[in-house]
């Protein structure tokens, strides 16, 4: 298993991602808003400390069932998911967080009472998690030059009709305990918060796509919210 740390600085956002995270969609918030999303971006340089880590495993991967099984442990991934990883040689298992120091850092804010910065740091946090999840994806394709294979897009327990409590399976089959310092609540849920974890498929005849996001029911998917703006 690779696990890395990561620089605040390498995520590469912008104003108009965190912008749109907090549903502005193509406008400008007022200049009170900008000014304290400005505030927040520089108080999470200390906060943040981002990191990720991931595993290549062989599988079997069933269709017809909508399954997949990793080292004996079976997931009911559902048809969206084991549709897009048809074709796969391999999976690689990953998770990325924006870390610990950060919640607290949310928990300071709420502490505080500042509903405009709680708010704008949820957004951040949820950006700066997806942001720490591509240099994974960066990182493992530079893996897969060797072996000439591509890879699909990531797949996360909670979406695209893999239920959230396969969670629990999910991080049983890791290497090491609580990757990433991540760990799971009795319903789940990850600490924390801001962390992403999820599937790739790995292979020659493998290609990720746009998200399709009118296949799926989740309205509260993180990739359907950008796509409505």
């Amino acid at each position: 298993m690779r696990e890395y740390t990561v620089r605040f600085e390498d995520l590469r956002f912008n104003l108009t991602e965190l912008y749109e995270a907090m549903g502005y969609g193509d406008t400008t918030p007022d200049p009170m808003t900008i000014a304290e999303s400005v505030s927040v971006i520089r108080e999470v340089r200390g906060w943040a400390h981002p990191a990720f880590s991931f595993f290549i495993a062989e599988g079997e991967l069933d269709n017809e069932k909508e399954t997949l099984t990793i080292k004996e442990t079976n997931f009911q991934i559902g048809k969206i998911i084991s549709r897009q990883l048809r074709g796969s040689e391999a999976y690689a298992f990953f998770t990325a967080t924006v870390g610990q120091a950060f919640e607290e850092y949310q928990e300071r804010l709420k502490k505080e009472g500042d509903m405009v910065k709680i708010y704008i740091a949820d957004a951040l946090g949820s950006i700066l998690a997806e942001k720490t999840a591509d240099l994974m994806e960066e990182t493992l394709e530079k893996e897969l030059i060797q072996k000439k294979w591509k890879h699909t897009n990531r797949f996360s327990p909670g979406y695209c009709g893999w239920h959230v409590s396969e969670q629990q399976k999910f991080f049983s089959i890791f290497p090491v305990f609580q990757p990433c310092g991540i760990r799971l609540t009795a319903s789940s849920l990850m600490l924390p918060i801001k962390s992403v974890s999820g599937i790739i498929g790995l292979g020659t005849d493998v290609k990720k796509m746009e998200y399709t996001c009118g296949l799926c029911t989740f309205e509260q998917c993180f990739r359907r919210k950008k796509r409505k703006h």
